[in-house]
């Protein structure tokens, strides 16, 4: 079929064709169902003037914010590089060191135990951690993963997006996870469910378990950032919840002493993210059978560290815990057990997440709190378990392992996605039937279907019917 635009009848006939032709145009129309080629409306407009009305998709999140969050988006190695590079020029100055040292030092050292406190000025260095992240993520996705995916054969934009992506959550998870397992395996917690929760509130820590949890929280918070300024993906709001619940849990448990347990489930959470990241790195690369294989691994895996030892560690938050912890403990010294306040119902919980010197406190509201986040998070990985299921029995199907979870919301048609109309300098005229030499316009047709029908095999019929010309350019009514 060809692609020249609908013609616009001159009897007048059609309402809103006859608004067209008097340069009064509707500024959007509604897309049909179907492919966009499909769309009822036309390519372009004509007007009465010289020019004409190109028709283009219409963005329905223009404006101010979103022409914000694309700038970050083009911009995030350039602004990184600036800010850490401001920060350490500033740095240089003696008089500025007390205040810039706290963005890439660890605050709170307490020299008599030899370990690290907590506070506000922590935020300085998620702050940091925060820049440096997005920084090295754009900077390893744009000048290392995206030539690697070309340089082995990945052509399409959007799979060199999705390959840079999973190669950097696997550059990633595989440093922190074995950082995590190397804390648990040297702690005096390993293999103990009731040791977590024993001596509790271990409100000091020492560097590396401080690194690691701050550095941990600062990711799941430009987690957050990515999310929601780059292209959104089917499953945005599972996502986005949990990486709020993870940031939440993270932060809860590194203000209120609980960072054994907070060790524990990030090792159980983080592993299958070694996996997954690099079977969809091996399946873009076109890697089919060890894509399928190093699926079926992060299969056993995700269901072993998700789904049998994860919830022990729930089951472990209402059955232990209220053995080893109750009451509350105030200030650094943590003085207590004392009873919790009579007059603060669920306040003097949630006080320490901003309050360093407020009392610590742990009780059976505590309890059922963080026992229903963590199953809250639970039902996620069971719904994204289902998920992957499906995609399991497409694989023993003869199919490949494909996620589908994170495709594009742009890559699905909407049917409620508008068009507008740019005014733009037509490349040919208008002009009248008697005007067109159609000898010489034969001539040329007849060329074409000879020339196409010996390239390709196919002959586009109609090309040289003289009635059907002039149909096409408008002239319909014309023709006898």
């Amino acid at each position: 079929m060809s692609n020249l635009p609908a013609p616009i009848p001159q009897d007048g006939s059609d309402q809103k064709d006859s608004r067209v032709a008097s340069g009064s145009l509707p500024q959007t129309a509604q897309r049909s169902h179907g492919k966009p080629n499909s769309a009822k409306v036309p390519l372009y407009m004509q007007t009465n003037g010289s020019k004409v009305l190109v028709r283009r998709p219409k963005r329905k999140d223009d404006g101010a914010l979103k022409s914000l969050t694309r700038w970050f988006v083009n911009n995030q190695i350039g602004l990184s590089c600036n800010l850490v590079a401001l920060l350490f020029l500033t740095h240089s100055m003696p008089r500025a060191r007390d205040y810039t040292s706290k963005f890439f030092t660890l605050s709170y050292y307490n020299p008599a135990t030899e370990k690290y406190f907590l506070g506000s000025d922590d935020w300085y260095l998620i702050a940091f951690f925060i820049v440096v992240l997005t920084g090295l993520r754009a900077g390893i996705m744009e000048y290392a993963l995206a030539p690697f995916a070309r340089a082995s054969g990945v052509h399409k934009k959007k799979d060199i997006v999705r390959f840079s992506e999973q190669g950097w959550l696997l550059v990633y998870y595989s440093f922190f996870w074995p950082l995590g397992v190397y804390i648990y395996r040297t702690s005096t917690y390993y293999l103990s469910l009731h040791d977590l929760w024993k001596e509790w509130p271990n409100r000091e820590m020492d560097g590396l378990m401080k690194a690691y949890t701050l550095a941990q929280l600062s990711f799941y918070l430009q987690l957050l950032i990515v999310i929601n300024i780059e292209e959104r993906r089917k499953d945005h709001w599972q996502m986005f919840s949990h990486h709020i619940v993870t940031s939440t849990l993270i932060y809860a448990a590194y203000r209120e002493g609980h960072t054994r347990v907070g060790n524990l489930i990030l090792v159980l959470m983080d592993v299958v993210d070694i996996f997954l990241p690099f079977a969809k790195c091996l399946k873009y690369l076109g890697y089919k059978t060890i894509c399928d294989v190093m699926f079926a691994v992060f299969m056993v895996t995700w269901f072993i560290a998700r789904h049998i030892f994860f919830p022990m560690a729930i089951y472990s938050v209402w059955a232990h815990t209220l053995l080893y912890m109750n009451g509350c403990f105030y200030g650094r010294d943590l003085d207590g057990p004392h009873p919790p306040p009579a007059n603060d119902t669920w306040l003097y919980i949630a006080r320490p997440l901003w309050d360093t010197d407020a009392p610590v406190c742990f009780n059976h509201n505590f309890r059922n709190g963080f026992f229903g986040m963590l199953f809250f998070l639970q039902i996620l990985t069971v719904m994204w378990f289902y998920l992957i299921i499906r995609v399991a029995i497409k694989v023993v199907k003869g199919g490949g392992a494909e996620d589908t979870r994170s495709d594009d919301e742009a890559d699905e048609l909407d049917d409620q996605d508008e068009y507008v109309y740019e005014e733009a300098q037509p490349l040919e005229e208008e002009v009248g039937a008697d005007e067109i030499d159609l000898k010489s316009w034969e001539r040329r047709a007849a060329r074409g279907k000879r020339s196409t029908t010996t390239a390709t095999g196919v002959s586009l019929p109609g090309h040289s019917d003289r009635k059907e010309l002039l149909g096409r350019i408008g002239c319909e009514k014309q023709v006898d």
